[in-house]
């Protein structure tokens, strides 16, 4: 190569690349700058939103590429038409923008989905419409990250000079493979159908107390295609989402986290039941975890050896309630083992006979005693 053919070299396609290289770096220190400019302005006209102030924290590096590369598409766009791979740079300028812009998309609906958990905590005492609006927030934000992330590929796709042909020649071949896919497909389908059915539906949410194949635990996590549920015992069950559409189980906390708990007892026949009643009450008002609800004592069964006694007690939740029916039965066993030692179930036969009026004289001289 003479230097005749290098001058013209430099003054031609070379002197094009050049001053496009140049300007690409000077449009991207200027998109930096302005990005940092806009989000600062930003955030100080959004102090108060929550959902302004997590976008800006949350989408600070999607918006900033997004920036930069629109701004490289714009210098491309007017670059000379005897830049060297100009056709090649601009194709993956606008690739890169449809990405850009799809995470951005995504960000912002994440960003979404951390404000409306920040404006409706879940550690609070009444926490059923913030676990209501957190589970629908979490299923359809993985729904929307799935749509997104398709409409960009598909935009993706659409940049491509054989998309068209690629679509054709998929067209023509739909029919068998359109059935096998639906086939392969039918687990991931059904449970993205079930995980929508239960954003809206809600038989389950966030923090939910469950009863799952004999197992006591809460929804920890619902994920796209499944959930977790954290046991009591730090185990976790991962349960797919179409089985709670299909299967029944149990929710103790549907429509309030209260409860209900029971102590069964089995007693003797000569056991009064009014100082039963008596203790129960005592027990439950030194007790934290009773709500001031429900308070009773019952004789629910009988058979030819003992009576079953009920001991009915409410909480605010489940774990309270636990916590309650254990100090109930722990109480009561003492209290009557000590105060009402014939009142324990026996086993009664002929040749060692029990006056059952007599019992009965001795458990009222020990409650009168206890008056």
């Amino acid at each position: 190569m003479d230097l005749s053919t290098f001058h013209s070299l430099m003054g031609g396609p070379l002197r094009s690349a050049l001053s496009v290289l140049v300007s690409a770096l000077l449009v991207t220190v200027l998109a930096i700058g302005l990005h940092r400019a806009g989000i600062g302005l930003l955030k100080k006209l959004a102090h108060g939103r929550p959902f302004t102030t997590n976008v800006t924290r949350v989408a600070f590096r999607a918006s900033q590429l997004c920036v930069i590369v629109f701004g490289l598409r714009m210098v491309l766009a007017g670059a000379p038409d005897n830049t060297p791979g100009l056709v090649a740079v601009s194709h993956l300028a606008s690739v890169a923008l449809i990405i850009a812009l799809t995470w951005l998309a995504m960000q912002c609906i994440k960003a979404l989905s951390i404000t409306i958990s920040d404006i409706h905590p879940v550690d609070v005492a009444d926490n059923l419409r913030a676990r209501r609006l957190i589970t629908q927030a979490r299923v359809l934000t993985r729904s929307a990250h799935a749509i997104v992330v398709i409409l960009g590929l598909a935009f993706v796709l659409l940049t491509l000079p054989g998309a068209r042909q690629i679509g054709a020649s998929l067209l023509a071949s739909a029919g068998v493979a359109g059935l096998v896919a639906g086939i392969a497909a039918r687990p991931v389908l059904g449970n993205f159908i079930a995980g929508l059915q239960i954003a809206f539906s809600q038989p389950i949410r966030i923090d939910d107390v469950l009863i799952v194949n004999g197992e006591w635990g809460k929804v920890e996590e619902i994920k796209g295609t499944y959930v977790v549920v954290r046991v009591w015992d730090e185990r976790r069950l991962i349960v797919p989402l179409q089985w709670f559409i299909e299967n029944p189980f149990e929710n103790w906390t549907h429509s309030s986290s209260a409860l209900l708990g029971t102590v069964f007892l089995w007693l003797d026949f000569s056991i009064a039941l009014e100082p039963l009643r008596a203790e129960l009450t005592r027990i439950c008002e030194s007790a934290s975890q009773w709500d001031g609800r429900v308070c009773t004592v019952q004789a629910t069964d009988s058979n030819e050896r003992a009576v079953r006694v009920r001991f009915l007690i409410s909480a605010q939740d489940s774990g309270l309630a636990f916590e309650l029916r254990c100090i109930v039965r722990e109480r009561m066993l003492a209290f009557i083992t000590a105060n009402f030692p014939h009142g324990l179930p026996r086993l009664r036969s002929p040749h060692d006979p029990i006056e059952v009026r007599e019992m009965q004289a001795q458990n009222d001289s020990v409650s009168r005693y206890m008056a």
